[in-house]
Protein backbone atom coordinates (compact mmCIF):
# COMPACT_ATOMS: atom_id res chain seq x y z
CA UNK A 1 0.00 0.00 0.00
CA UNK A 2 1.26 3.69 -0.67
CA UNK A 3 2.29 5.75 2.32
CA UNK A 4 -0.22 8.09 1.76
CA UNK A 5 -3.03 5.77 1.96
CA UNK A 6 -1.25 3.49 4.64
CA UNK A 7 -1.32 6.91 6.65
CA UNK A 8 -4.94 7.68 6.10
CA UNK A 9 -5.86 3.77 6.84
CA UNK A 10 -3.57 3.81 10.30
CA UNK A 11 -5.71 7.29 11.49
CA UNK A 12 -8.91 6.16 10.11
CA UNK A 13 -8.51 3.13 12.58
CA UNK A 14 -6.94 5.34 15.79
CA UNK A 15 -10.31 7.32 15.41
CA UNK A 16 -12.79 4.37 14.80
CA UNK A 17 -10.84 2.92 17.93
CA UNK A 18 -11.61 6.34 20.05
CA UNK A 19 -14.75 6.85 19.13
CA UNK A 20 -13.94 10.30 17.76
CA UNK A 21 -16.29 10.56 15.27
CA UNK A 22 -16.47 13.85 14.52
CA UNK A 23 -12.80 14.29 14.11
CA UNK A 24 -13.25 10.95 11.25
CA UNK A 25 -16.05 13.00 9.66
CA UNK A 26 -13.93 15.69 9.12
CA UNK A 27 -11.22 13.76 7.63
CA UNK A 28 -13.26 12.21 5.25
CA UNK A 29 -14.57 15.25 4.17
CA UNK A 30 -10.81 16.65 2.74
CA UNK A 31 -10.22 13.36 1.32
CA UNK A 32 -10.93 12.00 -2.46
CA UNK A 33 -14.11 9.77 -2.80
CA UNK A 34 -11.42 7.41 -5.17
CA UNK A 35 -9.20 7.32 -1.47
CA UNK A 36 -12.13 6.37 1.33
CA UNK A 37 -13.12 3.64 -1.14
CA UNK A 38 -9.31 2.73 -0.98
CA UNK A 39 -9.33 2.42 2.62
CA UNK A 40 -12.59 0.30 2.98
CA UNK A 41 -10.79 -2.49 1.16
CA UNK A 42 -8.67 -3.00 4.31
CA UNK A 43 -11.41 -2.55 6.96
CA UNK A 44 -14.33 -5.15 8.16
CA UNK A 45 -17.59 -4.82 7.78
CA UNK A 46 -18.39 -3.23 11.15
CA UNK A 47 -15.76 -0.64 10.43
CA UNK A 48 -16.97 -0.12 6.91
CA UNK A 49 -20.80 0.90 8.41
CA UNK A 50 -19.00 3.27 11.00
CA UNK A 51 -16.90 5.34 8.33
CA UNK A 52 -19.97 5.30 5.57
CA UNK A 53 -22.63 6.75 7.85
CA UNK A 54 -20.20 9.65 8.86
CA UNK A 55 -19.35 10.46 5.06
CA UNK A 56 -21.47 13.74 5.10
CA UNK A 57 -23.10 13.80 1.67
CA UNK A 58 -25.48 11.35 -0.38
CA UNK A 59 -23.25 12.14 -3.82
CA UNK A 60 -20.04 11.18 -1.92
CA UNK A 61 -21.64 8.45 -0.85
CA UNK A 62 -22.64 7.10 -4.30
CA UNK A 63 -19.29 7.53 -5.75
CA UNK A 64 -17.52 5.74 -2.87
CA UNK A 65 -20.27 3.18 -3.34
CA UNK A 66 -19.15 2.90 -7.10
CA UNK A 67 -15.60 1.95 -6.81
CA UNK A 68 -15.97 -0.81 -3.89
CA UNK A 69 -17.09 -4.64 -5.31
CA UNK A 70 -20.83 -4.84 -6.25
CA UNK A 71 -21.33 -7.25 -3.28
CA UNK A 72 -19.49 -5.64 -0.99
CA UNK A 73 -21.12 -2.57 -1.53
CA UNK A 74 -24.76 -4.06 -0.99
CA UNK A 75 -23.57 -5.88 2.23
CA UNK A 76 -22.80 -2.48 3.22
CA UNK A 77 -25.79 -1.47 2.72
CA UNK A 78 -27.75 -3.94 3.90
CA UNK A 79 -26.44 -2.57 7.41
CA UNK A 80 -27.97 0.95 7.33
CA UNK A 81 -31.50 2.34 7.25
CA UNK A 82 -33.51 2.23 3.89
CA UNK A 83 -34.25 5.95 3.76
CA UNK A 84 -30.33 6.52 3.22
CA UNK A 85 -30.18 3.18 1.11
CA UNK A 86 -32.19 5.23 -1.24
CA UNK A 87 -30.54 8.54 -1.21
CA UNK A 88 -27.60 6.77 -1.91
CA UNK A 89 -29.00 4.92 -5.11
CA UNK A 90 -30.71 7.57 -6.33
CA UNK A 91 -27.34 9.99 -6.49
CA UNK A 92 -25.38 6.86 -8.60
CA UNK A 93 -25.62 6.24 -12.41
CA UNK A 94 -28.48 3.30 -12.98
CA UNK A 95 -26.55 0.80 -14.45
CA UNK A 96 -24.20 0.98 -10.58
CA UNK A 97 -27.16 1.04 -8.89
CA UNK A 98 -28.50 -2.21 -10.82
CA UNK A 99 -25.13 -3.96 -9.82
CA UNK A 100 -25.75 -3.07 -6.38
CA UNK A 101 -29.37 -4.05 -6.03
CA UNK A 102 -28.75 -7.25 -7.90
CA UNK A 103 -26.78 -8.30 -4.69
CA UNK A 104 -29.10 -7.35 -2.10
CA UNK A 105 -31.66 -9.84 -0.98
CA UNK A 106 -34.56 -10.18 -2.70
CA UNK A 107 -37.11 -8.77 -0.06
CA UNK A 108 -34.76 -5.76 0.55
CA UNK A 109 -34.23 -5.05 -3.47
CA UNK A 110 -38.22 -4.75 -3.48
CA UNK A 111 -38.58 -2.80 -0.38
CA UNK A 112 -35.94 -0.34 -2.33
CA UNK A 113 -37.58 -0.24 -5.44
CA UNK A 114 -40.70 0.80 -3.55
CA UNK A 115 -39.20 3.44 -1.69
CA UNK A 116 -37.66 5.09 -4.50
CA UNK A 117 -38.96 7.96 -6.73
CA UNK A 118 -41.48 6.60 -9.80
CA UNK A 119 -38.62 7.70 -12.53
CA UNK A 120 -35.52 6.22 -10.50
CA UNK A 121 -37.47 2.74 -9.63
CA UNK A 122 -38.54 2.27 -13.44
CA UNK A 123 -35.52 3.20 -15.18
CA UNK A 124 -33.69 0.45 -12.65
CA UNK A 125 -37.03 -2.17 -12.83
CA UNK A 126 -36.47 -1.89 -16.57
CA UNK A 127 -32.13 -2.37 -16.57
CA UNK A 128 -32.91 -5.13 -13.99
CA UNK A 129 -34.66 -7.09 -16.36
CA UNK A 130 -31.78 -7.95 -18.67
CA UNK A 131 -28.69 -10.65 -17.98
CA UNK A 132 -26.54 -9.40 -15.05
CA UNK A 133 -23.19 -10.28 -17.49
CA UNK A 134 -24.71 -8.46 -21.07
CA UNK A 135 -23.82 -5.02 -22.81
CA UNK A 136 -27.88 -4.50 -21.57
CA UNK A 137 -26.98 -4.85 -18.12
CA UNK A 138 -24.06 -2.83 -17.74
CA UNK A 139 -24.83 -0.16 -20.25
CA UNK A 140 -26.10 3.93 -18.82
CA UNK A 141 -29.17 5.12 -19.75
CA UNK A 142 -28.66 8.42 -19.61
CA UNK A 143 -26.51 8.91 -22.77
CA UNK A 144 -26.77 12.03 -25.42
CA UNK A 145 -28.48 11.25 -29.21
CA UNK A 146 -29.60 13.81 -31.62
CA UNK A 147 -32.15 13.85 -34.60
CA UNK A 148 -30.44 13.54 -37.77
CA UNK A 149 -32.14 16.28 -39.22
CA UNK A 150 -31.16 18.71 -36.41
CA UNK A 151 -28.35 21.28 -37.65
CA UNK A 152 -24.87 21.21 -36.09
CA UNK A 153 -25.52 24.83 -34.54
CA UNK A 154 -28.28 23.14 -32.83
CA UNK A 155 -26.86 20.56 -32.05
CA UNK A 156 -24.00 22.28 -30.49
CA UNK A 157 -26.45 24.53 -28.32
CA UNK A 158 -27.95 21.33 -27.28
CA UNK A 159 -24.83 19.40 -26.27
CA UNK A 160 -23.99 23.01 -24.30
CA UNK A 161 -26.99 22.63 -22.05
CA UNK A 162 -26.80 18.29 -21.68
CA UNK A 163 -27.48 17.55 -18.08
CA UNK A 164 -27.39 14.50 -16.04
CA UNK A 165 -26.00 12.06 -18.86
CA UNK A 166 -23.23 9.67 -18.95
CA UNK A 167 -20.30 11.15 -20.13
CA UNK A 168 -20.35 12.62 -23.56
CA UNK A 169 -17.46 10.95 -26.24
CA UNK A 170 -19.91 10.85 -29.17
CA UNK A 171 -23.26 12.08 -30.38
CA UNK A 172 -25.33 9.56 -31.78
CA UNK A 173 -27.69 10.28 -33.98
CA UNK A 174 -30.96 8.40 -34.35
CA UNK A 175 -34.11 8.91 -37.10
CA UNK A 176 -37.63 9.83 -35.85
CA UNK A 177 -38.12 6.47 -34.57
CA UNK A 178 -35.08 6.53 -32.17
CA UNK A 179 -33.12 4.09 -34.26
CA UNK A 180 -29.28 4.05 -34.45
CA UNK A 181 -28.49 5.65 -37.92
CA UNK A 182 -24.98 7.19 -37.10
CA UNK A 183 -22.78 8.81 -34.81
CA UNK A 184 -20.45 11.82 -34.93
CA UNK A 185 -17.38 13.00 -32.74
CA UNK A 186 -17.09 16.21 -30.60
CA UNK A 187 -14.19 16.98 -33.15
CA UNK A 188 -16.16 16.80 -36.19
CA UNK A 189 -19.43 18.70 -34.62
CA UNK A 190 -16.92 21.74 -34.17
CA UNK A 191 -15.19 21.79 -37.54
CA UNK A 192 -17.94 21.74 -39.86
CA UNK A 193 -20.13 24.93 -41.22
CA UNK A 194 -23.19 25.10 -38.85
CA UNK A 195 -25.88 25.15 -41.63
CA UNK A 196 -25.42 21.18 -42.18
CA UNK A 197 -27.28 18.65 -41.15
CA UNK A 198 -26.51 16.13 -38.86
CA UNK A 199 -27.30 13.32 -41.35
CA UNK A 200 -25.22 15.06 -44.16
CA UNK A 201 -21.75 14.25 -41.80
CA UNK A 202 -22.27 11.72 -40.03
CA UNK A 203 -20.43 8.32 -39.81
CA UNK A 204 -23.20 5.91 -40.74
CA UNK A 205 -20.93 2.52 -40.45
CA UNK A 206 -21.64 2.36 -36.44
CA UNK A 207 -19.81 0.04 -34.35
CA UNK A 208 -22.85 -1.25 -31.93
CA UNK A 209 -23.58 -4.28 -29.83
CA UNK A 210 -27.10 -5.44 -28.94
CA UNK A 211 -28.56 -6.16 -24.99
CA UNK A 212 -28.07 -9.33 -24.83
CA UNK A 213 -24.24 -9.19 -26.17
CA UNK A 214 -21.79 -11.40 -23.71
CA UNK A 215 -20.46 -8.52 -21.72
CA UNK A 216 -16.85 -9.78 -22.70
CA UNK A 217 -17.67 -9.50 -26.07
CA UNK A 218 -18.52 -5.74 -25.58
CA UNK A 219 -15.08 -5.52 -23.69
CA UNK A 220 -13.13 -6.83 -26.42
CA UNK A 221 -14.69 -4.47 -29.30
CA UNK A 222 -14.04 -1.24 -27.40
CA UNK A 223 -10.75 -2.60 -27.23
CA UNK A 224 -10.21 -3.65 -30.78
CA UNK A 225 -11.67 -0.18 -32.35
CA UNK A 226 -10.13 2.03 -29.43
CA UNK A 227 -12.98 4.14 -28.87
CA UNK A 228 -14.38 5.43 -26.00
CA UNK A 229 -17.85 3.89 -25.71
CA UNK A 230 -20.26 1.93 -27.52
CA UNK A 231 -24.13 1.83 -28.20
CA UNK A 232 -26.07 -0.73 -27.35
CA UNK A 233 -29.51 -1.34 -29.49
CA UNK A 234 -32.30 -3.47 -28.93
CA UNK A 235 -33.22 -6.10 -31.95
CA UNK A 236 -34.95 -3.17 -33.67
CA UNK A 237 -31.92 -1.04 -33.82
CA UNK A 238 -33.47 1.45 -31.37
CA UNK A 239 -30.79 3.02 -28.93
CA UNK A 240 -31.23 1.45 -25.44
CA UNK A 241 -28.23 2.79 -24.05
CA UNK A 242 -24.26 3.28 -23.91
CA UNK A 243 -21.42 1.29 -22.35
CA UNK A 244 -18.39 3.25 -21.50
CA UNK A 245 -14.76 2.38 -21.90
CA UNK A 246 -14.79 2.91 -17.51
CA UNK A 247 -17.49 0.26 -17.54
CA UNK A 248 -15.37 -1.87 -19.57
CA UNK A 249 -12.60 -1.28 -17.34
CA UNK A 250 -14.63 -2.62 -14.91
CA UNK A 251 -15.59 -5.98 -16.79
CA UNK A 252 -11.90 -6.67 -18.03
CA UNK A 253 -10.95 -6.16 -14.22
CA UNK A 254 -13.95 -8.68 -13.17
CA UNK A 255 -13.42 -11.19 -15.65
CA UNK A 256 -10.04 -11.13 -14.93
CA UNK A 257 -9.92 -11.76 -11.60
CA UNK A 258 -12.71 -14.17 -11.66
CA UNK A 259 -10.69 -16.46 -14.34
CA UNK A 260 -7.58 -16.18 -12.10
CA UNK A 261 -9.77 -17.32 -8.93
CA UNK A 262 -11.17 -20.27 -10.77
CA UNK A 263 -8.16 -21.32 -12.07
CA UNK A 264 -6.91 -21.67 -7.97
CA UNK A 265 -10.18 -23.74 -7.79
CA UNK A 266 -11.97 -21.29 -5.61
CA UNK A 267 -14.21 -17.98 -6.53
CA UNK A 268 -14.52 -14.30 -6.11
CA UNK A 269 -17.12 -15.15 -3.42
CA UNK A 270 -14.23 -15.83 -0.99
CA UNK A 271 -13.64 -11.71 -0.46
CA UNK A 272 -16.54 -11.54 1.08
CA UNK A 273 -15.81 -14.37 3.71
CA UNK A 274 -13.06 -12.01 5.11
CA UNK A 275 -11.35 -14.56 7.50
CA UNK A 276 -14.07 -17.02 8.00
CA UNK A 277 -11.78 -19.98 7.44
CA UNK A 278 -14.27 -22.40 7.59
CA UNK A 279 -16.66 -21.24 4.54
CA UNK A 280 -13.33 -20.27 2.30
CA UNK A 281 -12.16 -24.06 3.30
CA UNK A 282 -15.93 -24.75 1.47
CA UNK A 283 -15.06 -22.60 -1.78
CA UNK A 284 -11.42 -24.45 -2.32
CA UNK A 285 -12.52 -28.16 -1.52
CA UNK A 286 -14.51 -29.41 -4.38
CA UNK A 287 -10.98 -29.12 -6.89
CA UNK A 288 -8.73 -30.38 -4.32
CA UNK A 289 -10.68 -33.46 -3.80
CA UNK A 290 -10.10 -33.88 -7.54
CA UNK A 291 -6.96 -33.52 -7.19
CA UNK A 292 -6.61 -35.67 -4.26
CA UNK A 293 -8.61 -38.38 -6.03
CA UNK A 294 -5.65 -38.06 -8.88
CA UNK A 295 -3.11 -38.77 -6.30
CA UNK A 296 -4.79 -41.86 -5.32
CA UNK A 297 -4.84 -42.94 -8.60
CA UNK A 298 -1.00 -42.02 -9.40
CA UNK A 299 -0.24 -43.90 -6.10
CA UNK A 300 -2.18 -47.18 -7.56
CA UNK A 301 -0.58 -46.98 -11.04
CA UNK A 302 3.23 -47.03 -8.80
CA UNK A 303 2.00 -49.75 -6.93
CA UNK A 304 1.39 -51.81 -10.34
CA UNK A 305 4.93 -51.15 -11.27
CA UNK A 306 6.20 -52.43 -8.12
CA UNK A 307 8.24 -55.77 -9.12
CA UNK A 308 10.46 -52.04 -11.52
CA UNK A 309 10.56 -50.37 -8.82
CA UNK A 310 11.88 -53.36 -6.45
CA UNK A 311 14.62 -54.38 -9.18
CA UNK A 312 15.50 -50.97 -9.76
CA UNK A 313 15.03 -48.59 -6.51
CA UNK A 314 17.07 -45.73 -7.80
CA UNK A 315 14.10 -45.07 -9.72
CA UNK A 316 12.34 -43.73 -7.20
CA UNK A 317 14.48 -40.70 -7.14
CA UNK A 318 13.12 -38.78 -10.04
CA UNK A 319 9.21 -39.42 -9.59
CA UNK A 320 8.65 -35.88 -8.00
CA UNK A 321 10.95 -34.51 -11.15
CA UNK A 322 9.11 -36.23 -13.72
CA UNK A 323 5.30 -35.48 -12.26
CA UNK A 324 6.26 -31.65 -11.24
CA UNK A 325 7.88 -31.16 -14.50
CA UNK A 326 4.62 -32.28 -16.91
CA UNK A 327 2.44 -30.74 -14.30
CA UNK A 328 4.05 -27.14 -14.77
CA UNK A 329 4.47 -27.22 -18.17
CA UNK A 330 0.59 -28.35 -18.76
CA UNK A 331 -0.12 -25.89 -16.48
CA UNK A 332 1.78 -23.00 -18.00
CA UNK A 333 0.00 -23.75 -21.55
CA UNK A 334 -3.51 -24.31 -19.99
CA UNK A 335 -2.94 -21.30 -18.69
CA UNK A 336 -2.16 -19.67 -22.22
CA UNK A 337 -5.04 -21.25 -23.40
CA UNK A 338 -7.48 -19.99 -21.09
CA UNK A 339 -6.36 -16.73 -20.98
CA UNK A 340 -6.44 -16.87 -25.13
CA UNK A 341 -10.06 -17.99 -25.01
CA UNK A 342 -11.18 -15.16 -22.69
CA UNK A 343 -9.60 -12.32 -24.64
CA UNK A 344 -10.42 -13.59 -27.72
CA UNK A 345 -6.73 -14.35 -29.11
CA UNK A 346 -7.22 -17.69 -29.93
CA UNK A 347 -10.29 -19.43 -31.42
CA UNK A 348 -11.25 -22.50 -33.59
CA UNK A 349 -8.99 -20.76 -36.27
CA UNK A 350 -5.72 -20.72 -34.86
CA UNK A 351 -6.67 -23.11 -32.38
CA UNK A 352 -4.35 -25.77 -34.82
CA UNK A 353 -1.13 -23.80 -34.85
CA UNK A 354 -1.70 -23.04 -31.04
CA UNK A 355 -1.53 -27.01 -30.40
CA UNK A 356 1.66 -27.68 -32.67
CA UNK A 357 3.78 -24.80 -31.08
CA UNK A 358 3.07 -25.69 -27.30
CA UNK A 359 4.18 -28.69 -28.66
CA UNK A 360 7.47 -27.54 -30.17
CA UNK A 361 7.85 -25.93 -27.13
CA UNK A 362 7.28 -28.80 -24.82
CA UNK A 363 9.37 -30.84 -27.03
CA UNK A 364 12.50 -28.23 -26.46
CA UNK A 365 12.03 -27.53 -22.65
CA UNK A 366 11.60 -31.62 -22.45
CA UNK A 367 14.64 -32.03 -24.85
CA UNK A 368 16.85 -29.46 -22.41
CA UNK A 369 15.48 -30.76 -19.11
CA UNK A 370 15.83 -34.27 -20.15
CA UNK A 371 19.73 -34.06 -20.82
CA UNK A 372 20.09 -32.02 -17.25
CA UNK A 373 17.88 -34.51 -15.09
CA UNK A 374 19.90 -37.73 -16.99
CA UNK A 375 23.60 -36.03 -16.28
CA UNK A 376 22.23 -35.73 -13.14
CA UNK A 377 20.84 -39.20 -13.06
CA UNK A 378 24.38 -40.53 -14.30
CA UNK A 379 26.49 -38.64 -11.84
CA UNK A 380 24.32 -39.82 -8.95
CA UNK A 381 23.72 -43.71 -9.80
CA UNK A 382 26.10 -43.97 -12.17
CA UNK A 383 23.83 -45.58 -14.43
CA UNK A 384 24.23 -44.24 -17.94
CA UNK A 385 21.03 -46.52 -19.01
CA UNK A 386 19.11 -44.63 -16.00
CA UNK A 387 20.00 -41.50 -17.00
CA UNK A 388 18.98 -42.56 -20.65
CA UNK A 389 14.98 -43.87 -19.26
CA UNK A 390 14.90 -40.35 -17.23
CA UNK A 391 15.66 -38.36 -19.83
CA UNK A 392 13.22 -39.98 -22.32
CA UNK A 393 10.43 -40.00 -20.52
CA UNK A 394 11.25 -36.05 -18.81
CA UNK A 395 11.22 -35.32 -23.17
CA UNK A 396 8.07 -37.73 -23.67
CA UNK A 397 6.22 -36.37 -20.38
CA UNK A 398 6.64 -32.65 -20.70
CA UNK A 399 5.49 -32.84 -24.43
CA UNK A 400 2.33 -34.46 -23.46
CA UNK A 401 2.07 -32.40 -20.76
CA UNK A 402 2.33 -28.99 -23.27
CA UNK A 403 -0.36 -31.15 -25.46
CA UNK A 404 -2.30 -31.81 -22.60
CA UNK A 405 -2.54 -28.61 -21.50
CA UNK A 406 -3.90 -27.18 -24.81
CA UNK A 407 -6.34 -29.88 -25.64
CA UNK A 408 -7.80 -30.30 -21.92
CA UNK A 409 -9.44 -26.16 -22.08
CA UNK A 410 -10.53 -26.47 -26.02
CA UNK A 411 -12.17 -30.14 -24.65
CA UNK A 412 -14.14 -28.17 -21.93
CA UNK A 413 -14.90 -24.96 -23.43
CA UNK A 414 -16.54 -27.14 -26.44
CA UNK A 415 -18.89 -29.21 -24.12
CA UNK A 416 -19.99 -25.74 -22.18
CA UNK A 417 -18.06 -26.18 -19.46
CA UNK A 418 -16.05 -22.95 -18.52
CA UNK A 419 -12.12 -24.30 -18.81
CA UNK A 420 -10.98 -21.21 -16.36
CA UNK A 421 -12.39 -23.93 -13.93
CA UNK A 422 -11.74 -27.18 -14.70
CA UNK A 423 -8.65 -26.93 -16.90
CA UNK A 424 -6.32 -26.74 -13.80
CA UNK A 425 -7.01 -29.47 -11.67
CA UNK A 426 -7.88 -31.47 -14.79
CA UNK A 427 -4.24 -30.84 -16.76
CA UNK A 428 -2.12 -31.38 -13.01
CA UNK A 429 -4.11 -34.69 -12.47
CA UNK A 430 -3.70 -35.94 -16.28
CA UNK A 431 -0.03 -34.59 -16.08
CA UNK A 432 0.57 -36.64 -12.99
CA UNK A 433 -1.11 -40.17 -14.02
CA UNK A 434 0.81 -39.95 -17.54
CA UNK A 435 3.91 -38.89 -16.31
CA UNK A 436 4.35 -42.24 -13.75
CA UNK A 437 2.99 -44.06 -17.09
CA UNK A 438 5.50 -43.12 -19.30
CA UNK A 439 8.05 -43.56 -16.70
CA UNK A 440 7.80 -46.57 -15.39
CA UNK A 441 6.77 -47.79 -18.70
CA UNK A 442 10.13 -46.73 -20.15
CA UNK A 443 12.00 -47.87 -17.14
CA UNK A 444 10.31 -51.21 -17.96
CA UNK A 445 11.49 -51.73 -21.49
CA UNK A 446 14.81 -50.87 -20.26
CA UNK A 447 14.61 -53.05 -17.33
CA UNK A 448 17.56 -55.49 -18.40
CA UNK A 449 20.06 -52.72 -18.94
CA UNK A 450 19.19 -51.08 -15.95
CA UNK A 451 19.66 -53.94 -13.59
Amino acid sequence: MEQKHQILLDTARRLIRRGAYPHLAKLLGKIHPADIAHLFRYLDLKEQRILFTLIEDAETSAYVLSELDHAVGAQLLEQIDRETITEVLQEMPYDDAVDIIRNMPEELAEEILTIMQDEDSTEIEQLLQYDEYTAGGIMATEFFSLPEDMRVREAIAALQEAKDVEMVFYVYVTDDYGHLVGVLSLRQLLTVAPDKQLKDIMIRDVIRVTTDTDQEEVAHLVARYNILAIPVVDEHNKLMGIVTVDDVIDVLREEATDDIFKMAGTREEELLYGFQAFKIARLRLPWLITNLFGGVITGYLMWLFRATLEEIIALVSFVPVITGMGGNVGGQSATIVVRGFATGRIDSSTLRQVFFKELRVGVIMGAVCGLVVGIVALIWHGNPYLGLVVGLAMVTAMSVAASTGVLAPTFFKRIGIDPAIASSPFVQTANDITGILIYFGTATMFLSYLR
